[in-house]
């Protein structure tokens, strides 16, 4: 809790920008929130720090005891404590009665210079600067933070991952089982269909007490699109890209996985394809360590990728290599660093994908994706599944 508390002080930022504060206005989904409280809620709340560090959290009424037990922030405050059911009385509107609490708070802690992030509520914003204040916007202050992961965050995103791989090796299993009749698959005298292996997913997921949304089971040409989710029957002799993006329902962290498999006999054009994402992938791991550049990976998959005769980003294709190499994974499924362009050194501690792929409409997509910790020396890889493309 103290190494998480000395973390949050953000105030040579809020020195940069002149500002006397920093806020955030959400909902359940804001990530920085949750970063900086430790306190998941669903009513709406507010988050402030001061340019002296003092933090300050708000949450209504009904929230408040349990925000004194899990916070971090100790100096937990509700509307009613600035009359809020009086104000609503006078304005009428709700959304303008807690901005006129919100608006109290900053006038008594001195904060006329408000900075705040870059989806900050449009409307807030406006009243606020109705009232004299004067709005800022930042980047975020916790996302450089946030890309460095403390022992306990590394440990969620490991649980989180274990799940993944379970859920993942119970896909890949049905598809196993399945038999070939006719070029279709099926189990239990049924068609196998994409729907069948993402409820299969989702059943080992809530096992573990986690969740995905988004689940990829993509099978054939159409796997050319890298987000197509996959819908219908799923074909024997062709490529299925299986990506599951996890989130661990009580510690709020993500994992990320991607394998590509093939029940049948795979042709050579795919074979290739497939051979050629697993040597990238595995080279570029071979790089991950601190103060390697992000680019430099993604540069050198292209390498690769390139050497074997397929085409990349890099030259502006729209076809073969046409994604970033990886990115970060955390409260979010991508936040920083990005393993991409941007000549951005990664740091011990940073949690990564590296997950090139291959995408061509006359063959459909190849997708291998890792998860990977940066150590002080190289990298752990926290994806211990085996790659296997043909079964």
């Amino acid at each position: 809790m103290t190494e998480r508390m000395e973390n949050m002080d953000i105030s040579d930022l809020l020195a940069k920008h002149k500002a006397d504060g920093f806020m955030i206005v959400g909902n359940v989904d804001n990530a920085d929130f949750y970063y900086a409280t430790s306190f998941f809620v669903s009513d709406k709340y507010t988050y402030i720090q001061t340019s002296t560090a003092k933090e300050i959290l708000v949450v209504s009424e009904m929230e408040k005891g349990r925000a004194k037990i899990e916070s971090r922030i100790t100096d937990i405050r509700t509307l009613q404590d600035y009359s809020y059911r009086e104000k609503l009385k006078i304005r009428g509107d709700s959304y303008q009665a807690y901005v006129d609490c919100i608006a109290e708070i900053l006038q008594k802690e001195g904060i006329r210079k408000i900075g705040v992030p870059r989806d900050f509520p449009y409307h807030t914003a406006q009243a606020l600067k109705e009232e004299g204040f004067t709005i800022v916007d930042m980047e975020s202050p916790f996302k450089k933070l946030r890309s460095i992961k403390r022992g306990d965050e590394v440990e969620h995103i490991r649980y989180t991952q274990k799940a993944c791989e379970k859920a993942m090796a119970a896909a890949i299993n049905l598809i196993h089982k399945s038999e070939i009749v006719d070029g279709k698959l099926l189990s239990r005298g049924f068609e196998l269909t994409a729907e069948n292996v993402r409820r299969e997913i989702d059943i080992a997921l809530l096992d573990a007490g986690c969740e995905a949304v988004g689940t990829i089971v993509a099978c054939g040409k159409k796997a050319a699109n890298p987000h197509w989710e996959g819908d219908g029957p799923l074909k024997a002799n062709e490529a299925i890209v299986i990506d599951i993006f996890p989130r661990s329902k009580r510690h709020r962290y993500f994992a990320d996985m991607s394998r590509t498999v093939l029940k049948g006999e795979a042709s050579p054009e795919i074979q290739k394809m497939y051979d050629a994402v697993l040597a990238a992938q595995k080279e570029a791991i071979e790089m991950v360590k601190p103060g390697v550049l992000c680019s430099d990976i993604h540069n050198h998959v292209c390498d690769v990728l390139e050497s074997h005769g397929f085409k990349t980003i890099r030259d502006g294709s729209k076809v073969g290599f046409i994604h970033s190499t990886g990115h970060g994974v955390g409260l979010d499924i991508h936040e920083a660093p990005y393993v991409g362009t941007q000549a951005i050194p990664l740091e011990k501690g940073n949690v990564i994908t590296i997950e090139p792929g291959l995408y061509y409409p006359d063959q459909g997509g190849i997708r291998i994706e890792d998860l990977l910790l940066v150590t002080e020396n190289g990298c752990e890889n926290l994806t211990s599944l085996e790659k296997r493309f043909v079964i």
